[in-house]
């Protein structure tokens, strides 16, 4: 059972994922034996195992019904707390086969580029394998006669899911049942890493070859003004909000063969990816005003403004004052430049893709459009597939 005694701050969850293979684990044993056990030891995809209590247990003839709590220890995730039901239904000499339907709470796929079945159920593969592995050790003999059908719902999802970006990727009626490894970090990053790679994948699937990278509201509220001035059709999808995980997105949209990169962003983390940053996270990094300095003296500041800008604490400072003295617009455009070269470069993305920067104030307004050289069809190919393969091997 999960530690709820553990330090708080500290104390680990349970994917959704996980929940639901517990749940089917325990509605297996009931239909095998009559009787939904109150506790059940699940095994997780980590391999682990895990005990969970199970509630409103029960069975009919050829069904079988059961529903575990999720704890998601100390991360603010929204389904803290939901209850993952699952519903099973004998499948008559259909020997092994494990079939899923999206109960009440859980999506439907609408769009291709999640890797899922355009119309099925949003239950993300290794969930799918983790329930069906569940189902085969609490049950092996009714598995070697018969097949089942588990339904997964989740009360109050449709709710849930409008505190994701579920609909954006095409996801509609509830949300996803997700997990890689069946156990929620405090504060974890993954869910957030894995949601970025996943918006990329549906954008490039949107038929515009353009994925627009933003690093929040505001930018993405600027970005989408800016594009669908330009193209009206836009969809959201081709938007993703990337927060400060630009390295897995440019990994995966080098991947994915788009030919189309733009990021939207502001002097702080522009100044980050022209400093060699692709995690921007203010806990990784500082932002290096030497730099800012050094922009500002290649457009021609004052000696005195350069060594304010280097003694700075933030990139805001460098901006503020360059527009001040009427050297803003310069500025912007030659930092962005800057983060162009950084991501273009060979041991980078090289010509995996086009990029364009688009750089906006903190009022959201436009003040710098930078576009790299445009990508041989054949050198984007290249880089792309390279790219691709230290994206799977998870090259730093």
């Amino acid at each position: 059972m999960m530690d709820k005694k553990a330090e708080r701050g500290t104390r680990t969850g349970f994917t959704t994922g996980a929940c639901a293979a517990a749940a089917a684990r325990a509605a297996a044993v009931g239909l095998a034996t009559g009787r939904v056990p109150e506790e059940i030891d699940s095994l997780l995809p980590n391999g682990s195992r895990v005990r969970f209590a199970v509630h409103d247990g029960r069975c009919a003839a050829g069904t079988a019904h059961a529903m575990v709590v999720k704890f998601a220890g100390d991360d603010p995730d929204c389904t803290d707390g939901a209850h993952l039901t699952v519903d099973l239904r004998l499948l008559p000499g259909q020997a092994g086969t494990v079939a899923f339907v999206a109960g009440d709470g859980v999506g439907t796929v609408t769009m291709p580029g999640l890797g899922l079945e355009v119309g099925g159920p949003a239950i993300n593969p290794v969930p799918r394998w983790n329930i069906a592995d569940n189902l085969r050790e609490a049950a092996p003999g009714l598995l070697a006669q018969h097949g089942v059908e588990v339904t997964v719902s989740v009360p109050d999802g449709q709710a849930m899911a409008k505190k994701t970006t579920n609909a954006r990727l095409g996801i509609l009626g509830g949300i996803s049942i997700l997990g890689t490894t069946g156990i929620v970090k405090p504060y974890s990053t993954a869910a957030w890493r894995a949601s970025v790679v996943q918006g990329v994948q549906v954008a490039a699937t949107a038929g515009h070859d353009l994925v627009a990278l933003t690093t929040g509201g505001r930018t993405e509220t600027f970005a989408m003004a800016t594009l669908r001035a330009e193209t009206p059709d836009l969809p959201a999808a081709c938007f993703v909000q990337m927060g400060d995980f630009l390295r897995y997105a440019l990994d995966e949209a080098a991947a994915q063969g788009i030919g189309l990169v733009v990021l939207a962003v502001m002097v702080g983390k522009l100044t980050k990816i022209a400093q060699g940053e692709t995690i921007t996270h203010a806990n990784r990094s500082e932002v290096d005003t030497d730099l800012v300095a050094a922009i500002a003296r290649r457009i021609g500041a004052a000696p005195a403004d350069c060594a304010a800008i280097a003694a700075a604490e933030t990139a805001r400072f460098g901006a503020e004052l360059m527009v001040e003295r009427g050297l803003g617009d310069a500025f912007h455009a030659a930092l962005a430049q800057a983060a162009i070269d950084t991501l273009t470069a060979p041991d980078r993305y090289g010509q995996a893709f086009r990029l364009r920067v688009l750089v906006c104030d903190f009022e959201g307004r436009r003040v710098a459009d930078v576009w790299s050289a445009p990508v041989p069809p054949r050198a984007r190919a290249g880089d792309a597939i390279r790219i691709g393969i230290e994206h799977i091997l998870d090259i730093d």
